[in-house]
């Protein structure tokens, strides 16, 4: 791991993989690909995904928005820019920009983003706190939502290592906890 990416503050075995719990920054996470969780239409205009962007540069939302609309249940690799990170996968928590995220479109845009990383052998992807920011979801739902979703994928060979990556201590904690149980 990138020591620019975080604190490692957890690592567990489950659903044939291992996961890890980092504290940090998802877009200096060292990951095949980094999870970008915006809406159907690719902008990548708050939260996580204008990190993203600024991170990376525009070409990631510009590839997205040409191959927009994307819809909840699916899920795009685009070029990751200057990241760390060779792609970065859009998997939509939400269909319209700064629109509310709900527990059933999180657990779809989770399964979209690991077909995606099994369909093109990505070994190692990096997500955020998935419906989190600008969706509004509790950490502690989406926490169980995405732990749950992880475990439901136990016979894909992709993705072996996934990095949840927390811009809190509270969804580290909101991770850990759902990892635990």
């Amino acid at each position: 791991m990138n020591d620019a990416a975080g604190s490692l503050l957890d690592t567990r075995s489950r659903a044939n993989r291992r996961v890890e719990v980092i504290l940090g920054d998802l877009t200096q996470v060292d990951a095949d690909a980094i999870v970008c969780p915006a809406n159907s239409y690719g902008t990548m205009g708050g939260g996580v995904a204008a990190a993203i962007a600024r991170g990376g540069g525009r070409e990631i939302e510009t590839e997205a928005v040409r191959r927009s609309p994307i819809p909840l249940g699916n899920a795009i690799l685009t070029t990751a820019g200057t990241l760390p990170a060779e792609w970065v996968l859009h998997a939509p928590t939400m269909r319209n920009p700064v629109a509310e995220a709900t527990e059933a479109n999180v657990r779809r845009a989770m399964e979209a983003a690991l077909i995606q990383c099994d369909e093109h052998g990505v070994v190692t992807v990096a997500f955020p706190g998935m419906g989190t920011g600008t969706g509004g979801m509790p950490y502690v739902d989406a926490a169980a939502v995405m732990v749950d979703a992880i475990d439901a994928h136990a016979d894909r060979r992709f993705p072996a290592l996934i990095r949840l990556v927390a811009s809190n201590e509270e969804l580290a904690t909101a991770w850990v906890d759902a990892l635990s149980g």
